[in-house]
């Protein structure tokens, strides 16, 4: 008797685990279905104001709010921080989807719209859904995770084609090489999926590539 009460307390507890997941979303796609064009950043946590890819992110993300786009980032510190504070000096849309974890997350000051979620696989979807480019700054194995994320739904036709751009050539060359000299040469990959990253140390390439790309 005891662990058939057991189960039934499980069962109830998943129950509610899905009303939890879909209240998250609901509120994301509540507060972001009319953002209109938006770039999605990625990239670490850890980087301090005096790293010159902090620099880096709040100067890109201030060319991108210039030209009209929402910037949407993790919520947290870093590059993160760094993206949604240049988006937020121009007075654009610097939206930070934060994730609840025991440590390194907190809330950025910078982001104008904020959301929490406690489900990874939600806040993805927000960043995937609503971004018309990816822009990867140096990062761990969250932004790695992010990364390939996007190249796989891209390359499985599961979203829209759209610009995946790693910014940081000296940090990203070694990993595109590998991808090259192991997953191509072993015909893991397709010559054609390395088409969907592109590589560069350029703000305003960038800035170019993603008006391209989302036919602005």
């Amino acid at each position: 008797m005891e662990k058939q009460y057991r189960m039934e307390e499980i069962e109830l507890s998943e129950s509610w685990r899905l009303f939890k997941i879909m209240g998250e979303f609901v509120e994301g796609i509540e507060n972001l279905y009319d953002i209109g064009p938006a770039v999605s950043i990625f990239g670490s946590a850890r980087m301090n104001p005096d790293n010159p890819y902090y620099q880096a992110a709040v100067k890109l993300a201030t060319k991108l709010a210039q030209n009209g786009f929402a910037v949407i980032t993790g919520g947290g510190g870093g590059v993160m921080e760094a993206a949604n504070k240049g988006a937020a000096e121009e007075n654009g849309q610097s939206i930070g989807l934060n994730i609840m974890l025991p440590m390194e997350q907190k809330p950025n000051p910078y982001a104008n719209v904020r959301l929490e979620f406690k489900y990874f696989f939600v806040r993805k979807v927000m960043f995937v859904k609503y971004a018309d480019a990816y822009i990867i700054m140096p990062g761990g194995f969250g932004t790695l995770d992010e990364l390939f994320e996007a190249v796989t739904l891209i390359q499985t036709d599961r979203i829209k084609p759209l610009p995946v751009i790693l910014f940081g050539v000296d940090y990203w060359s070694g990993l595109l090489e590998w991808i090259k000299s192991q997953l191509l040469s072993n015909r893991m990959i397709s010559p054609q999926d390395l088409d969907i990253i592109q590589l560069t140390d350029d703000p305003d390439e960038i800035v170019e590539i993603v008006k391209r790309g989302s036919g602005m």
